[in-house]
């Protein structure tokens, strides 16, 4: 079971261009992985800046690049990997008439860390389809695929996904609940997994 606290800041650059900053805080609890041991706790922080132009296309795409950084804030060793890393990541995205499609990457290598631990060179992909209703109701569904070059192995979990956005006070806040199936896993990883996220959005 993996439990998300993410958020999400826009910071107005120049005329032309913002700033998005993404945080992703991830806390996992996962069984069995070793024998019958249980670990819960922080996962490893990812962090994600990217540039955007202030209007999308002349087709309506909006798209951002910039750094992804992974920070080793892992509670136990099991659920991180010791690293730092950094590389780059991307964004592009459409939105029309309650629909939003697109895609998501970054590449991570390794830079720093615990040196008993096996490098970082990772491919991270997620493509999304998401309906968006009057009341703020979003359903989606995406798959968040890994490549690990290390070890030359796909993880790739199926995302279906319910959200809805409310506001705390004047700060937009979105609570999202899902299941995930694996199509496909390295040998002893899960089939299944359940996902609760919340989202602080902090508008410019």
């Amino acid at each position: 079971m993996e439990d998300n606290l993410s958020a999400e800041h826009e910071v107005t650059l120049n005329e032309n261009w913002n700033l998005i900053s993404r945080t992703i805080v991830p806390f996992i609890h996962q069984s069995d992985l070793i024998g019958t041991s249980t670990q819960t706790g922080l996962g490893d922080i990812v962090q994600s800046a990217f540039f955007s132009p202030k209007e999308p296309t002349s087709g309506g795409w909006i798209w951002g690049a910039g750094p992804a950084f992974l920070v080793p804030t892992a509670a136990d060793d099991l659920l991180g990997t010791e690293k730092f890393g950094l590389g780059p990541t991307a964004v592009l995205l459409k939105q029309e008439h309650g629909w939003t499609y697109g895609a998501l990457a970054n590449h991570i290598w390794s830079v720093a860390g615990e040196g008993s631990r096996a490098d970082v060179s990772a491919t991270f992909l997620q493509p999304f389809l998401a309906f968006t209703t009057k009341k703020h109701t979003t359903f989606t569904l995406n798959t968040e695929s890994t490549y690990d070059w290390e070890n030359s192995q796909w993880t790739v979990p199926i995302n279906a996904m319910v959200a809805q956005l409310v506001k705390l006070g004047k700060l937009p806040v979105q609570f999202q609940v899902g299941t995930r199936y694996y199509a496909e896993t390295p040998s002893g990883g899960p089939d299944w997994g359940l996902r609760f996220t919340v989202t602080f959005l902090f508008p410019k």
